[in-house]
């Protein structure tokens, strides 16, 4: 079997890419590297047999034209994201998100051997019932689902996320909608607490001082090792065509500032913690129900907390080290 990844050069793509490798299938990673690194882990995957990567910018016209129509699993991971752009740009991601999703759409409705089409939504979309309504806690994919200030920026990403949710209810394609939970491992990029912690617990002088943001907020954390046998399994259980599911690890919840005493503890160093202001517009709590999921795949997720920080840490560590490096030369 074949399948394409969009977004495929990015931290869940790589990864993903790898499972499916060993499973014995054909991948095609598709980025147009504005947010995709071309690394080590990026080049290794690609000199494995089997795996190509492609640049293309879907935003572009036809930029899928010139590609098979014998896919039998697409992945549409390539969206705009993190909280800059979308306060920044909210117009561009919302438009863009779309005409990204329009553009993989058309793409998956001329293949002769679809089997399913996977659409990367967001945990943002319970943001508005949250706000609204009383959000059940953990939480399953069945709440009701209100909408936020339309007028807030941070409106427009989950806005886009849950027009895609609707398309695929209706494009009369075999699809699955998966909505990821604070998802962490080795290069996901600064842009996400856990490296932040480790870079500004690298950074801060033995005896000095580190700010926690949100430090009471609670996530629930789920390593990229466990996601991608989720989404791989989602992707292939003919119980999850027309579904929607979380993707996370709920048994993982813990408040911010906890787990900034552990990534100080796992990175070694003698720095102090003090708490932080709120981020405006982050939600207190964030925490998935799994029940729909597992049964499904029958897949529980595996890695620890500290197990998944301690080699996170490994590869930040070594990544940060060699930019330092780099620096000084």
């Amino acid at each position: 079997m074949r399948a394409l990844i969009t977004g495929g050069a990015g931290f869940i793509g790589v990864h993903l890419a790898r499972r499916l490798v060993a499973e014995g299938l054909e991948v095609d990673l598709v980025d147009d590297f504005s947010r995709g690194r071309r690394d080590a882990d990026l080049t290794a995957l690609t000199e494995s047999r089997g795996v190509s990567c492609i640049g293309r910018d879907l935003l572009q016209p036809g930029s899928l034209d010139e590609l098979p129509n014998d896919y039998g699993l697409i992945f549409h991971l390539a969206a705009i994201v993190g909280v800059a752009n979308v306060t920044a740009q909210p117009f561009a991601v919302l438009r863009r998100n779309l005409e990204l999703f329009f553009a993989v759409l058309d793409f998956a409705q001329r293949q002769r051997r679809l089997g399913r089409l996977v659409f990367a939504s967001t945990s943002e979309v319970y943001a508005g019932t949250a706000g609204h309504l009383e959000l059940p806690l953990p939480t399953p994919e069945d709440v009701p689902i209100a909408l936020p200030d339309l007028a807030g920026p941070r409106a427009s990403y989950l806005l886009s996320k849950l027009y895609g949710e609707a398309l695929c209810h209706h494009a009369e394609l075999p699809a699955t909608v998966i909505r990821p939970h604070n998802v962490y491992g080795p290069r996901m990029g600064m842009a996400h607490v856990i490296p932040e912690l480790f870079e500004r617990a690298l950074r801060t002088p033995e005896g000095g001082r580190v700010t926690v943001y949100s430090p009471g907020h609670r996530r629930a954390f789920c390593h990229v090792a466990d996601a991608v046998e989720l989404i791989a399994r989602l992707a292939q259980a003919e119980a999850a065509e027309g579904g929607v599911f979380n993707v996370g690890n709920g048994d993982e919840e813990i408040a911010i500032g906890d787990l900034a005493e552990r990534i100080v503890a796992i990175a070694g160093r003698r720095v102090a913690l003090e708490a932080g202001r709120e981020t405006p517009g982050s939600p207190r709590r964030r925490c998935p129900d799994m029940t729909r999921t597992q049964s499904v795949t029958g897949f529980r997720p595996r890695v620890g907390l500290d197990q998944g920080l301690r080699e996170t840490w490994a590869w930040y560590r070594d990544q940060l080290l060699e930019a330092d490096e780099a620096k000084a030369s």
